[in-house]
């Protein structure tokens, strides 16, 4: 997945320029009015401006280096909230009136740095939550769903706006004690799209649109956690006339495992032995999150030990490293004793061997929760 910097063409140790200059060579590279109709020109026209709008600021470019790109224009879980903001809600006009000096001033066509003229009006977001077992976030999958999203009408037909002639707005001039003043606003027959619906289809609703089910493939990366969210571009609502889709935000939910509790990357999971098997020591088959493992216990292991599974956790989200699994102790001490049982624990209370005898290396209970956090 390409971050911001190879998105811009840049390195990054880039200086505030090299990252003006790598924006303004891409927004010209791409820009609508010089691929006209070409939706893929489109949607690198808008990833550009997403990572200028983010790199250009001294706060989001530092958040983005720490984060990674993949956790930061997530969103969701660790307050990464949909990254830098991005361009998800925001239209070419939008664009050019954040960004417009970015060419002096000037524009391409419809497009210019002042943000007027006809309006490019997007389709509505559309959200939905897909469910994962804690595997499948552990290897990332490929999930297939069906969107309800309205969709242009077969046969419907657009004209020109008579109100504004499809410029997209009106000029109006009033007469003030200041002298006659020229004033400009969004066309509001229109909205600014500069089309009216001319033809509507049976079952088409006031904007000539229809709901249509589609099944939308999206690819989860491995280590998404809970309330993490994430973009598939332009499969939202379409728009009326010669508008751009909204995109489809998808909500994590990872499911409890019914043995392994998540913490961030690493995992736990609960072993149990018997008090023979703690002393004798055993070898015990204990699962992970990509299958059982069969592991060594030593003699005389203690209740409260942790043992430490190396990569054996979840993958961080960015790909940076993978977690461990930590498997803590529990020796089993069982309530009910036959009579003969009873005697034999009674024999051992007066045995040197069974008096606790901590050694310097055993931990408190304190201490290991102290470990744990720090």
């Amino acid at each position: 997945m390409a971050d911001f910097y190879d998105i811009l063409g840049i390195s990054k140790g880039a200086t505030a320029a090299e990252i003006k200059k790598g924006y303004r060579k891409k927004a010209i590279e791409f820009h609508p009015d010089k691929n006209p109709g070409n939706e893929a020109a489109e949607e690198s026209f808008k990833k550009a401006a997403e990572a200028y709008e983010t790199l250009s600021d001294t706060q989001k470019k530092a958040r983005y280096d720490q984060l990674g790109h993949q956790a930061y224009t997530s969103g969701g879980a660790g307050g990464f909230g949909g990254g830098g903001g991005g361009f998800g809600g925001m239209d070419m006009d939008d664009i050019f009136s954040q960004f417009g000096d970015i060419f002096g001033g000037g524009g391409f066509g419809g497009f210019g740095g002042g943000g007027g003229g006809r309006r490019r009006v997007k389709g509505k977001d559309l959200r939905i939550r897909v469910s994962l077992t804690l595997e499948e976030a552990a290897i990332g999958v490929e999930k297939k769903v069906k969107v309800k999203r309205k969709k242009q009408a077969a046969g419907v037909t657009y004209k020109t706006c008579p109100t504004c002639n499809g410029a997209g707005q009106v000029t109006r001039i009033q007469n003030t004690i200041l002298g006659r003043m020229q004033t400009s606003a969004p066309c509001n027959v229109c909205g600014g799209a500069g089309q009216t619906m001319d033809k509507k289809p049976a079952g088409a609703d006031t904007q000539g649109l229809v709901i249509d089910e589609e099944t939308v493939s999206i690819k989860i990366p491995a280590g998404v956690e809970s309330d993490m969210r994430l973009k598939v571009s332009s499969k939202g609502n379409e728009a009326p006339g010669n508008g751009i889709s909204g995109d489809l935000l998808v909500d994590i939910e990872v499911k409890d495992h019914p043995e392994l509790q998540r913490e961030g990357n690493n995992l736990h999971y609960d072993l149990y032995l018997s008090v023979p098997e703690a002393v004798l020591g055993t070898t015990k088959e204990i699962q992970t999150v990509t299958g059982k493992v069969r592991i060594p216990v030593d003699a005389g292991i203690q209740s409260g030990k942790i043992l430490r599974l190396r990569g054996k956790g979840m993958p961080n989200v960015n790909g940076y490293a993978t977690g461990d699994l930590l498997v803590h102790v529990n020796v089993w001490t069982p309530r009910n004793l036959t009579k003969e049982q009873k005697e034999f624990f009674e024999s051992m209370m007066t045995d040197s061997h069974f008096e606790p005898a901590p050694e310097k290396g055993d931990k408190s209970f304190f201490e290991k929760v102290k470990d744990m956090f720090s």
